[in-house]
């Protein structure tokens, strides 16, 4: 069985496109070792840090500007087509700050893979972090879902958990779930990529 093909979108620093690249070096072997291989990198800017990463590694990458375009929907079927292009078995949002189209969707849906800073249901949207340490919680984390056409809505795969400290502010709470927000991606999108799974509902099983 041949290693499942990733296309990471980035729109910045890349630090979880670099924790899956060093897992995937860490255990080299196709289907064998960490199960994927990332082979393309996209995003919606240039020059960021995150496709240098992509380029020390040799990895192909595409930039698909949202200005470039006359509309949202001509950029999202650009996106889908760059993305397409590349033939990937699973789409991983690596910090990738743009939602969306429904040409996307249709074509990667059951397929594309977004992380959260949130213990989702609660508290989506662009400032989960911000907005569970104003409501009080007591805990929060990250989570691991199937992108669909709402805004952190789609079927969750995994959950890690990070307590709130009383002297957090959001910068220093945004930092330690980034660790294990990390650390959940690598090792779900790894059990995806050599298990395999399903979805029934909003119910995501990894065979």
């Amino acid at each position: 069985m041949a290693a499942s093909r990733l296309v990471v979108l980035v729109s910045g620093s890349g630090t979880n496109l670099q924790a899956l690249l060093d897992a995937i070096d860490a255990h080299p072997g196709g289907a064998e070792g960490f199960g994927a291989e990332v082979v393309a990198v996209g995003a919606d800017r240039a020059d960021i840090a995150g496709l240098e990463r992509a380029e020390k590694a040799g990895i192909p990458t595409f930039v698909c500007p949202v200005k470039q375009y006359g509309s949202r929907e001509e950029w999202d079927a650009a996106l889908t087509a760059a993305t397409d292009a590349h033939a990937p078995d699973l789409v991983v949002s690596a910090g990738f700050m743009k939602i969306v189209g429904k040409a996307f969707i249709d074509r990667f849906g059951g397929r594309f893979v977004n992380t959260h800073p949130a213990l989702l249901p609660s508290f989506p949207g662009a400032h989960g972090v911000r907005d569970a340490l104003a409501y009080g919680a007591k805990v929060t984390g990250c989570t691991v879902h199937f992108v669909d056409s709402g805004v952190d809505t789609g079927p969750v795969i995994a959950q890690g958990v990070v307590e709130i400290r009383d002297e957090d502010d959001e910068a220093a709470l945004h930092e330690r779930i980034k660790e294990v927000e990390r650390a959940l991606l690598v090792d779900v999108v790894g059990r995806l990529a050599r298990h395999g799974y399903r979805i029934e509902g909003r119910k995501v099983t990894i065979q």
